[in-house]
């Protein structure tokens, strides 16, 4: 038999400790991903004056090019669990003065926003999208038709697969449930409409899109 799944809270305090030990080079390591940051923000069709949000933002990497395309008259939320990632982001966000951007200190599970959002980028979020209470939270957050893009990490299919020991690994040296790597996306795709996802390094990553489910059918 499989082994039980861990709660939510013991994921979250093996994530927190990671990213304690993380945080003031996190940023060094993140240049490999970039480009993928870079498209999963465009592939979002943000437009200004719409809302955004960043799940789980960590350093703030992403909040510069969430808040170029929604401008002034636009809001960029984000948020995370760690004290000392979202530091470095309110760092940024003060070193930039920007007026539309707010960050919280909080669990996914837990997040309160006082309005809707028109997309939601989950960029290396893995902890959250196996999480289904994470999920519940966030897509309740949304606009009906919301844009919701995602890029993480997944196991190497076909030939490569004899290197997902070490896929495992490097996922564990961040989050607190590192396993479940074949589809990390089977607990929010069926949430989305027009769902689609393409593989990036070499088939060890991925990059999704699709929008929140309108119970209306109206098109946005």
């Amino acid at each position: 038999m499989p082994p039980e799944p861990l709660s939510d809270d013991v994921v979250r305090a093996r994530s927190l400790a990671r990213y304690c030990r993380r945080a003031a080079s996190y940023d060094s390591t993140c240049g490999p991903t970039w480009p993928i940051r870079e498209r999963a923000i465009a592939s979002l069709q943000l437009q200004p004056g719409q809302v955004v949000l960043d799940v789980a933002c960590g350093t703030g990497l992403s909040l510069p090019l969430l808040r170029a395309a929604v401008g002034e008259s636009g809001r960029v939320y984000g948020f995370d669990q760690s004290p000392q990632m979202l530091a470095r982001a309110t760092a940024r966000v003060d070193a930039a003065g920007w007026q539309n951007v707010c960050l919280i200190e909080t669990a996914a599970q837990a997040l309160k926003l006082p309005e809707a959002v028109d997309a939601l980028l989950f960029h290396y979020t893995h902890d959250i999208l196996r999480s289904p209470a994470a999920v519940d939270r966030l897509l309740a957050l949304a606009r009906p038709g919301a844009m919701v893009a995602i890029a993480g990490i997944k196991y190497f299919p076909g030939w490569l697969a004899p290197l997902n020991p070490w896929v495992y690994f490097k996922n564990r040296a961040y989050n607190g449930s590192p396993g479940e790597l074949a589809s990390p996306w089977d607990r929010i795709a069926p949430r989305l409409t027009q769902w689609q996802w393409a593989p990036t390094q070499f088939g060890m990553g991925y990059l999704a899109s699709g929008r929140v489910d309108d119970p209306s059918g109206r098109e946005r």
